[in-house]
């Protein structure tokens, strides 16, 4: 074993136009190296990127002591059962192949107990490879440029992650056991279908970087920031601040809700002794609304509008807030001076302004 450790061989073969992988005789001579001294013991590193190869042959077991692995933009739709001999291996480069979740072979999830990185990108799933969510000991996992349609909750397992590249799919949301991935400190989940984010993502703690340019947002989660350690933000080309400020929507209360509303401003005294227990349930509904001036409630009918919340001195950070009324959005108010009008967008803002990380974000880009 010391022999092998000591003679270490790189196999480096990028764009050489190689439509196999070279049988063990032909790869040292195509290295300059003599068989009789080496052979495929010492390989520890294979980097055949950006060739034509359509497959891997089953003389890749030979490669026990491979420890990364570089096979990406070529053609290859299969992998081989003989791939799992290298038990050894820690990086797995495969991106820009052909290959589908049907190309996975048994046991591929449990048989690379030192994998750290695998890079799965620019292939053709339409799923996610449910394989990918048994190996435990990845921490980078880029799987982007494909057209994966769902994350499945299964995705918790994988707890050592620190870098997860989701980017460039189908995804219309991502699952809420995400938020337990809590080593997480870069995600990636830009140029998919994203409409909302889950609230569980503030259990992030150490996450520095998130892209969501190019989805489908209208609004984020409040909980977002909660992220503390968030240095780099990514909004761009989404809907979510012309969308809620261009089309915020209001329905003018009910008598019945006018009536609770009035009940409950006045601080009227009631009992299920005086009117039905069905109203006292219904009164008991009421929320307040988000605007700290005013006192007022509300219960079916409210406005949905849009907190900038600042994060750092030159971008604010759009999110969901309710208001009782239109008049408590300062865009509505009439006959305000612009200096009132100042005054009465900063009083929707709720103590959570004050929780903004403002020395720790560096980059939001709102496009």
């Amino acid at each position: 074993m010391d022999e092998v450790i000591e003679k270490k061989v790189t196999v480096s073969l990028v764009r050489k136009g190689l439509k196999h992988f070279p049988p063990n005789n032909d790869l040292f001579r195509l290295l300059g190296l003599p068989q009789i001294e080496y052979n495929s013991e010492h390989v520890v590193d294979i980097d055949m990127s950006r060739n034509v190869i359509t497959h891997i042959p089953k003389s890749i077991d030979d490669f026990v002591n491979v420890v990364s692995l570089d096979l990406s933009n070529n053609q290859i739709s299969n992998l081989p059962p003989e791939l799992l001999s290298l038990q050894k291996l820690k990086s797995f480069n495969c991106k820009n192949n052909r290959l589908t979740c049907a190309s996975f072979p048994k046991e591929f999830g449990k048989s690379f107990p030192l994998l750290e990185s695998l890079n799965l990108g620019g292939n053709l799933f339409i799923n996610f490879p449910s394989e990918v969510t048994e190996i435990t000991s990845l921490q980078e996992l880029l799987i982007g440029a494909n057209r994966i349609r769902d994350v499945p909750p299964e995705i918790e397992n994988l707890q050592r992650l620190q870098y997860l590249y989701l980017g460039g799919n189908h995804l219309p949301r991502i699952p809420v056991e995400v938020g337990s991935l809590t080593k997480l400190r870069s995600l990636v989940l830009c140029d998919n279908k994203l409409t909302e984010l889950p609230a569980e993502l503030e259990q992030l703690k150490q996450l520095s970087s998130l892209s969501l340019h190019n989805n489908l947002l209208t609004t984020l989660p409040p909980e977002i920031i909660k992220l503390t350690n968030l240095r780099e933000l990514s909004l761009r080309k989404n809907p979510l601040v012309v969308r809620f400020v261009r089309d915020m929507m209001w329905e003018p209360p009910s008598l019945l809700e006018l009536a609770a509303r009035t009940i409950k401003n006045q601080a009227v005294p009631f009992s299920g002794q005086v009117i039905p227990s069905s109203l006292v349930r219904y009164l008991e509904t009421a929320c307040h609304c988000l605007n700290l001036k005013c006192q007022g409630v509300y219960f079916d009918s409210h406005v949905e509008t849009v907190k900038f919340v600042d994060f750092c001195g030159k971008y604010r950070l759009p999110l969901m807030q309710y208001l009782c009324s239109p008049k408590c959005y300062s865009p509505y108010s009439s006959g305000s001076s612009s200096s009132s009008s100042s005054s009465s967008s900063s009083d929707t803002d709720s103590d959570e302004d004050n929780m903004v990380p403002n020395n720790k974000l560096k980059k939001v880009l709102l496009g």
